[in-house]
């Protein structure tokens, strides 16, 4: 059953249904196309793994005035990849250093303390040499990421704005 924006605050909804598919609804309902509201939605998702811890809010913010996206339904699906952000950093700098083919960067707290406390200045050029090849290897995916999940969640979109507008027109009054 699918909910107006009004009646998702009920208590019987979930947080899952109040927080995330009510917003979206309320866009759509709004006027915003489901094919815009895709691109927003997977720049919001591909753009939550950017490889750069703390980074991922101003680099939506930047894209969605960019491209003229919707910044709220961006800013949600890439809070939503918060956990994979983190859990993706390392697999994405460890695949930059493959493709330049240079040494893996010890991650060791030890090690990475002694580093700074060494020489601070080389610290942050050794880490930002880390930082461009997670991104180099994060640019890679990312394109490809961004149009898989940009065609497949257009339709369901598509779907859900049917369900909305035939719900509207059932609780219209004769």
């Amino acid at each position: 059953m699918i909910a107006t924006p009004a009646a998702m605050h009920e208590k019987d909804t979930t947080f899952w249904q109040r927080r995330i598919v009510a917003p979206v609804i309320s866009q759509l309902v709004q006027g915003a196309t489901p094919g815009r509201l895709a691109w927003s939605i997977s720049a919001g998702l591909v753009l939550g793994i950017f490889p750069i811890l703390g980074s991922t809010t101003l680099v939506c913010l930047a894209a969605g005035a960019l491209l003229r996206l919707n910044h709220p339904v961006m800013q949600l699906s890439c809070q939503l990849m918060t956990p994979l952000h983190l859990l993706l950093i390392l697999p994405f700098i460890r695949c930059g250093e493959m493709l330049y083919r240079v040494p893996a960067i010890t991650l060791s707290i030890p090690e990475l303390l002694a580093r700074f406390k060494a020489s601070p200045t080389k610290f942050a050029g050794d880490f930002g040499w880390a930082a461009w090849h997670g991104i180099s290897a994060w640019l890679l995916v990312a394109p490809i990421l961004l149009l898989l999940l940009k065609t497949s969640i257009t339709p369901l979109l598509r779907k859900l704005l049917v369900k909305v507008q035939s719900r509207k027109a059932d609780l219209a009054p004769p």
